[in-house]
């Protein structure tokens, strides 16, 4: 009997439970002034004890695996920066909100090149939210100058560029090159990154501003205990509306709702980075790809004139899938060469042996598998030098390209001391982290050991700066410096001479 009463008791408890846990509440949907207003109102959270925010604090979220089919859904899947209630968020919200075709129409001339933006993003392993940035800036167009001389989609500034890495001369900008200078301003945003302690909005910030002004904004509201976050420093109008315009853009990606269009674009890619290995001529490459040159050109905006400098580089973008790209008569002709296969012959080690991969050789070949016959005959992607891609310019000497002469240099000596660094050094003496590499042979990641010398190669008409350790002047100082010259050199432009 007191078994029958427990069993009872039990399935009543049992029954009881059910019951509760069948109660809903009712789901109520947000309107969209809900959505909008969320991010005018500054939450107020009370703080929780110490003992249990070790408890329930949750692990940062990892970058999702998933690839969306489309490239703008990837990108919104993916954001990741900090969406902070603000009004002044809110006040760039509305006015896209304003424009809700915005993101359609600078999308046609981003679609050629977000691709592969997003993919260098990736192999950085940086916030994808840096790929809005071009939109900010420049609203994507390669060819905007600002009044301060800023150039292209990413807005680098001659000094920043040159630091960088990229070129610019009579016949090349590099900052008018999207892909390139993608490289430089990552490169730089890492740095700045890397600067500001792994604080992003800081980093962007001091990307629009220069690194002294966010800095001094940091030390201000430090000194007089004021919080340092974004939102609370003291930065010129332009660079207070900055940061909200690309968290705005971000916030609007992610939430389709309030009526932003966002674009649609496969996530695979619609162009081809092509190696030409030497000197080209857009029309004579245009003619040989069976495609438009002004196509060619305007997927190139960083070669000011129809031809490449002698020099390089010799990198060009074409309208072309990969596939398309090798498998076209110019490729095969031009960049390919025949290899019979020989026993115990892999794929795997025939890409190592010519310095390509088995995706290219099979691309190559038409290949869906990677099986190969002894004496089967493939072909293997090798540029071929002896054809030449350019024009005769002693034809017409209006085109004859001018030898740009070297400066003359002479070989400097620094002793490393404690505290140096290759960076600081490429700004204390003027000369390009990259060269500075080249002439030691060494990696940006190499470490300095003090009294190795280091060799430099300076003008000669300046005198070296002493070798004394200082920060100052600082990169920050040359490049603000450059940002504030009213006369500042404008821009080579384009000079196309008919062929």
């Amino acid at each position: 009997m007191k078994y029958k009463n427990l069993c009872a008791n039990f399935c009543f408890c049992i029954t009881l439970i059910s019951i509760i846990g069948c109660k809903q509440t009712p789901t109520q949907s947000a309107s969209h002034q809900d959505v909008l207003n969320d991010l005018l109102t500054q939450k107020i959270f009370k703080p929780v004890p110490e003992v249990i925010e070790r408890v329930v604090k949750p692990e940062p979220e990892p970058l999702k695996p998933y690839k969306a089919p489309d490239i703008w859904q990837h990108i919104a899947q993916n954001l990741s920066f900090e969406q902070t209630p603000h009004p002044r968020l809110k006040t760039r919200v509305d006015w896209y909100l304003s424009q809700p075709e915005y993101l359609l129409t600078v999308n046609r001339r981003a679609s050629p090149y977000l691709y592969h933006i997003v993919k260098k993003i990736e192999q950085r392993n940086l916030p994808l939210d840096l790929a809005l940035l071009p939109f900010v800036e420049s609203d994507f167009r390669p060819l905007a100058v600002s009044q301060q001389s800023a150039v292209g989609v990413w807005q680098l500034v001659d000094a920043t560029a040159y630091h960088f890495g990229l070129q610019s001369n009579d016949w090349y900008d590099g900052r008018r090159d999207v892909l390139a200078s993608t490289d430089a301003a990552l490169s730089y945003l890492q740095y700045l990154h890397k600067t500001f302690k792994g604080n992003w909005l800081h980093a962007i910030a001091a990307y629009n501003t220069g690194e002294g002004r966010v800095k001094a904004a940091i030390k201000r509201n430090r000194e007089a205990g004021k919080s340092t976050h974004y939102w609370h420093l003291k930065l010129p109008k332009e660079t207070a509306d900055y940061i909200p315009k690309l968290l705005a853009l971000s916030y609007l990606l992610k939430h389709p709702q309030t009526g932003f269009k966002r674009p649609n674009l496969n996530n695979t890619p619609s162009t081809t980075m092509l190696d030409v290995g030497q000197a080209f001529n857009f029309g004579v490459l245009a003619k040989l790809l069976d495609i438009d040159k002004q196509q060619l050109h305007d997927l190139n905006t960083g070669f000011l004139r129809h031809q490449s400098p002698e020099q390089g580089p010799h990198k060009i973008l074409v309208p072309l899938s990969e596939k398309a790209l090798m498998q076209s008569p110019f490729y095969r002709e031009q960049f390919s060469r025949s290899y019979n296969v020989k026993l115990n012959d892999t794929l795997y080690g025939i890409a190592r042996q010519f310095g390509t991969s088995v995706k290219k050789i099979k691309l190559l070949n038409n290949k869906q598998s990677n099986l190969i016959r002894v004496g089967e005959t493939l072909l293997i992607n090798q540029a071929n030098l002896d054809r030449s891609l350019t024009v005769d310019y002693q034809i017409s000497p209006y085109l004859e390209q001018q030898a740009i002469p070297k400066k003359p240099t002479i070989e400097h000596h620094h002793t490393i001391v404690s505290g140096d660094s290759l960076w600081d050094l490429s700004q204390h003496y003027q000369v390009p982290l990259k060269d500075l590499l080249d002439w030691n042979n060494l990696q940006a990641a190499s470490i300095l050991s003090p009294g190795k010398v280091l060799i430099l190669h300076l003008p000669s008409q300046a005198n070296p700066q002493p070798e004394t350790h200082a920060n100052e002047p600082s990169y920050l100082d040359v490049l603000e410096g450059a940002l504030q010259l009213k006369e500042a050199p404008k821009p080579n432009q384009p000079n196309l001479p008919p062929d």
